[in-house]
């Protein structure tokens, strides 16, 4: 693949790639426990490099958090319908180990 046809379709991602990589951080890092010393090294390099985007997605996670809970609440408080807002409420708590996770991950990269 040529650097322009990378470029062309970096370009014309699909929406839901997109939206993938608006909230899932796992396409900037580099796997770190395959290949020989010096590309473990190099890949563990990029992965320190790339670690200073993850306070960005763990913004993104909750400011989702947010909206979701504030859904459920509203839901739930309004509209009296309990069994509604529990399809808020579930999303909106599963972002609490997902930014938990992230938290730990940049804690380890940014380390020196």
């Amino acid at each position: 693949m040529t650097a322009s046809n990378s470029v062309m379709q970096m370009r014309f991602l699909r929406f839901r790639d997109t939206l993938y990589r608006f909230y899932f951080y796992g396409w900037l890092f580099k796997d770190a426990a395959s290949g020989n010393m010096w590309e473990r090294s190099a890949a563990c390099r990029h992965n320190q490099e790339q670690a200073k985007w993850l306070p960005l997605y763990m913004c993104r996670w909750l400011f989702l958090c947010v909206i979701l809970f504030g859904i459920a609440f509203i839901t739930e408080a309004v509209l009296l319908c309990p069994v509604l807002s529990a399809f808020f409420y579930v999303p909106s708590i599963l972002t609490v180990p997902y930014n938990l996770v992230t938290l730990v991950s940049w804690l380890f990269l940014i380390r020196e």
